[in-house]
This record gives structure tokens, C-alpha cells and sequence, in this order.
């Protein structure tokens, strides 16, 4: 994880980031910051400026960004996120340097070599990527500039264009001003910065700009794969005959059971092994060595992710469990005009989220023995909740209403990882919730698995409706915005405290065996009361939780974590969820 900003303006312009953007860069990659410059245009007119920093999270060392080839005046990148394969093949080592050599091959070929070949180059380097990333890329040799995010927009990059010509990169805006916008996860942009062109020029036919219009490059090369959802794989929106699914229902023994358990594991392979000892861990008073930490709820996505990361991890190795409780002040008054006298109520332990966590946290300890699993109860009192909204509405941005801001919140304090747990002191007998931060960087969220497996009451609605006919649209309809919706978000948002948050429903590998997997064969509501007892929505991840000894996790309801956490309507219960922040 790591913050990147790039500007190009005139070189006599003066565009110095402020001291509260560099605070929250740097909040989002605290071990490296640097910075490299490049001048372009007609005698240096124009300038490039490029900022990073870095979360070092990859390889045996700290990368230092921008990544600059042997050069002082070549090729810049700056690189956020994480390539698990590249052209296929796992990434050893320190990712971006992996991509920047690969990139620095087409700085290297002869000038008299065409501008779309190095082109083509390029853009192979940044389509054979798997994983979530975002990135600014100069090409020296050819002054051209690319940026983007991965298909599925997982980590956030920002564009903002000013009235002289001056074009903004970061992965969070200076401001909440309107000229800001989020960059589309559909391809690659690119941007010809023009060097042979006057600029400035008094003539006002003459173009005043650095760089020719905006060009968009499809993350699937050719027309062939105009119907691929989100450039990942085509989805299967084909109907059962009567007799494929006549008697037909989803079993824990049935075949997509098996492979959904084999393609969580691989993707969960890939993000929770060979993660370094977070700094913190170093410390002599501190008694956790936990690497991993999952944002937990206790439902069903994030509790199997849970317990197939035990499966996987060395016994030695602890795993936090962030579950996050507001203090909202209208559902307090509500319980305590519904209490018994002289009943004290506490608020936090009875939140739907912190009482489903615990039941959960409970089922875990009980099927995975040896493993240390800490439960973080975040606590969040209402006065701190006010005291960082402006922070949190700052990150959200441009995302702006009361639904952003109450799941902002939620994740804000849960990524945070600041709250109590348990005593572990072996010396100590006292039984009582102690004070305690989690110096696991690396958060798994279970993010995408009821877009990929109908996991929300309208897939219901919809098979109500139109059968599997219209379940196949409407969750063709939600995955195909995933890129588009929150995710950018969410990124913003937990980043701030150094930490990354990595999505294991949404590896690119697992998405495409979603999608192109036959609608029935994820959810059945054909059958909604099944031997087995659990829902019909997300069935397949439910008999999976079955086939790992979890029974009540398997029957948990979905429950929206602004709900769960209690940060919805704090004020009054008559706010909307698509009504502005004020």
C-alpha cells in the first residue's frame, strides 16, 4: 500500500502539496517518502512532479518511490497496491520493482522504434497484472504518461484538472472541491505530453495544454471481449432446462462447494503468507505478534475467511479480529427507556455486530485449536465518532452522502484496530478487557461475496420475480459495479491508519470462476428450505462454512455493517441514506 501523487503544470507555477495532503500520504505509507521531478514541453516549460510513499509490505527490503530507472532524467513510477501474478506467473520479491523493470525494457528500445509498439509494450506490462493496484507511469523516451486502476477499482486514484492546464494524480483529493473525480477501473489512460508543441502561446488557437486529449486503452486488448464483465470473464446468465434441475439442489457435497473452498484458499494463499513483522511488533512490551487482522463482524464472508487463514498460517502466527460498536445516542435513549429499573445497559456488547462477533469468535476457538484468535472489541464513544468526522468525510470524498459517511465510519475505526480484548497475561488473574492496538497491517474483508453470490434480499426478489432469468440480471447488474461503487472508498479510508486491506472474494481468479459459474449453483432459491437448514442466498458459501465445522456461522443472516456496527442515523431516524453530508 502506498500514496501517490503526480502533478504537471507550468514549471513556473508553484503547485506544493499542503501539509495535511502529505500528513495523510504519508499516514498511508509511513516507512518511505520521495519524490522525483521531469521537465517537458519546449524548453522545459512544463513540469512533472511526482510524490510517493511507501507501506512495505513486499520483498526483503523497503522499495523507495518513486521507482526512477539508472537515469535522473528517465522513466518515473509510482506504484500502490500489490501484483500477485505477473504475466501469469507469482511476483517474487518486491512487486513494483518487478513491474518497473518489465516497464523500463520499452524505455530502453531504440528511438527509431514506433511509438505504438512501445505502446503495446506498456500496456502488456499493466494488463498481465493480477491483483488490486493503481499507479502513475512516465515514459521518458516518448513524454507519455499512464495512470489507472485495476478492473476492479480497489485502490483509489484521484484526478482533478485546474483552469491553467495544471492535471492532479494522488489517491486522495487536496480538498472537497467538485473538480475532483475519481479515475474509472475500465483501462488505461494515457496522456502524449506535447513536447513539439508551443506552449502558452498568445494565439488562441493554439492549445495551452501539455498533453493531447486523454486516451483510453481497454484493459482487454481487441473487440472479441466487449461482453466480458469488468475485462475478467463472461457471465453465465444461462437458463436450467427442467430437466437439469429437476430434483437439482445445492448439497454440501455438491461440485462448486468444493471449488469455491479450492479458489478461497488460493486466493488467500497469496495474501496471507511471507507478510513481514509489522514495526510495531518489535517493541518489548508488546505481547501480540498478530500479521494478519480481519475486519469482523462475525457473519458469514469474514468468519470463513477467518477460519480458512487459520488453516493456512503457521500455529504461531496470531490472527486479530476487529469487531467495531458505536455509541449512537438515539438507540441508547431507545434501550434505556426500554430497560428494567436500575438495569445498566451496555450499549457496545449490544450491538448486533459485537453479538454476533462474539458467538463466532466462540465457533472459531471451538474448531481451530492451537491458534491464538484475539478479539478486538472497538469500542468507538460518540464524542471521538464527532471528533473525526471531519477526517472521515474529507477521505470519503467524493462519495458524500449519510450512507458513505455511516460506512466510512465503520471502517474508519475498525481499520484502526485501537480497542480491547481479552487479558492475555498468563501471571494475571483478572478476567477483565484490557486497552490494546492491533500491529497487524494487512486486513482481509470479505467484500464481493454477496455481489458474487447473492448474498442481499434483492436477489431474492428478483428470482421471485422473474426466476433465475432475472437473478442472473440482477447479479450480473452487481458485479458489473463493483468498479464503480465503493471500493475506491473504502480504500481511502482505511488506508489512513498505514494498514492495507486486501479483498480475497475479489481475486481476478476467483471473480471469473463466479461469473462464469451458473447462477443456481451459487445461490438456490428454487429450494429455499434445504436439508442442510441454511438460507438459500449464498448457499454455496454456507455449505462451505457447514464443511468447516461452523453450523451456526452457516446460518447467519446478512446484516449491512451500518447497521451492525450501529453508526446509521445517529441523530435522527429520519435521515436517508441518499441524503448529502451536511
Amino acid at each position: 500500500m502506498c500514496g501517490i501523487h503526480a502533478v504537471l503544470s507550468a514549471a513556473s507555477s508553484h503547485h506544493d502539496i499542503s501539509p495535511d495532503l502529505k500528513r495523510r500520504l504519508v499516514n498511508r505509507g509511513p516507512d518511505y517518502l520521495g519524490e522525483a521531478t521531469r521537465r517537458v514541453g519546449v524548453g522545459g516549460a512544463w513540469s512533472l512532479r511526482f510524490t510517493s510513499t511507501v507501506l512495505a509490505l513486499r520483498g526483503d527490503h523497503v522499495a523507495h518511490q518513486p521507482l526512477v530507472d539508472s537515469s535522473e532524467t528517465g522513466s518515473v513510477l509510482c506504484w500502490n497496491g500489490e501484483a500477485w501474478r505477473l504475466g501469469g506467473q507469482p511476483v517474487d520479491g518486491n512487486d513494483g520493482e518487478a513491474i518497473f523493470s518489465r516497464l523500463t525494457k520499452a524505455s530502453a528500445l531504440s528511438p527509431t522504434v514506433a511509438c505504438q509498439e512501445r505502446d503495446d509494450i506498456i500496456l502488456d506490462v499493466f494488463r498481465g497484472v493480477e491483483g488490486p493496484f493503481s499507479f502513475v507511469y512516465f515514459d521518458e523516451p516518448t513524454e507519455t504518461l499512464y495512470y489507472g486502476r485495476d478492473r476492479l477499482g480497489r485502490r483509489s486514484l484521484m484526478v482533478a484538472e485546474s483552469d491553467d492546464g495544471t492535471l492532479i494524480l494522488s489517491s486522495i483529493a487536496k480538498a472537497c472541491d467538485p473538480r475532483w473525480k475519481e479515475v474509472e477501473a475500465d483501462g488505461i489512460y494515457v496522456l502524449r505530453l506535447c513536447s513539439q508543441q508551443p506552449l502558452l502561446s498568445d494565439d488562441p488557437a493554439v492549445s495551452s495544454s501539455p498533453h493531447s486529449p486523454v486516451l483510453k486503452h481497454d484493459w482487454l486488448a481487441g473487440n472479441d471481449h466487449a461482453d466480458f464483465v469488468s475485462s475478467i470473464g463472461r457471465f453465465n446468465n444461462s437458463l436450467p432446462s427442467a430437466a437439469a434441475t429437476a430434483g437439482f439442489a445445492l448439497k454440501p457435497s455438491s461440485p462448486s462447494v468444493g471449488m469455491l473452498k479450492q479458489q478461497l484458499v488460493d486466493s488467500l494463499r497469496l495474501r496471507v503468507l511471507l507478510i513481514p513483522q509489522p514495526p510495531l511488533c518489535a517493541a518489548a512490551d508488546v505481547t501480540s505478534r498478530a500479521r494478519v487482522a480481519v475486519l469482523f463482524s462475525g457473519g458469514l464472508d469474514c468468519t470463513v475467511l477467518a477460519k480458512l487463514t487459520h488453516e493456512l498460517l503457521e500455529s504461531d502466527q496470531e490472527i486479530d479480529l476487529l469487531n467495531v460498536a458505536f455509541e449512537n445516542p438515539r438507540v441508547i435513549a431507545q434501550l434505556e427507556k426500554e430497560a428494567k429499573p436500575g438495569e445498566v445497559v451496555d450499549f457496545y456488547e449490544a450491538c448486533p455486530d459485537r453479538m454476533t462477533g462474539r458467538k463466532s469468535f466462540t465457533e472459531l476457538e471451538r474448531s481451530c485449536p492451537g491458534r491464538t484468535f484475539r478479539f478486538v472489541a472497538v469500542n468507538v464513544p460518540y464524542s471521538e465518532t464527532l471528533a473525526h468526522r471531519h477526517q472521515v468525510v474529507s477521505l470519503l470524498y467524493p462519495h458524500n452522502t449519510e450512507m458513505d459517511l455511516s460506512v466510512g465510519y465503520a471502517l474508519y475505526f475498525a481499520a484502526r484496530g485501537k480497542g480491547f480484548c481479552a487479558n492475555a497475561d498468563p501471571t494475571s488473574t483478572s478476567s477483565s478487557l484490557v486497552p490494546y492496538i492491533s500491529p497487524a497491517r494487512v486486513l482481509l474483508s470479505g467484500l464481493g461475496a454477496d455481489e458474487l453470490f447473492g448474498g442481499y434480499g434483492r436477489h431474492q426478489v428478483a428470482f421471485t420475480r422473474a426466476g433465475y432469468a432475472g437473478l442472473a440480471d440482477e447479479l450480473l447488474l452487481d458485479v458489473g459495479r463493483l468498479s464503480k461503487r465503493n471500493l475506491g472508498r473504502d480504500d481511502r479510508v482505511m488506508s489512513h491508519w498505514g494498514k492495507e486491506v486486501r479483498f480475497p472474494y475479489l481475486d481476478e481468479r476467483l471473480v471469473r470462476w463466479a461469473i462464469e459459474t451458473p447462477s443456481w449453483e451459487k445461490c438456490d432459491f428454487e429450494n429455499v428450505d434445504d436439508a442442510a437448514g441454511v438460507k438459500a442466498g449464498k448457499r454455496v458459501l454456507r455449505l462451505l462454512a457447514l464443511e468447516l465445522g461452523m453450523e451456526n456461522v452457516a446460518r447467519e443472516k446478512k446484516r449491512a455493517i451500518q447497521f451492525g456496527a450501529r453508526t446509521a442515523k445517529m441523530e435522527s431516524g429520519r435521515v436517508k441514506g441518499t441524503t448529502l453530508i451536511s
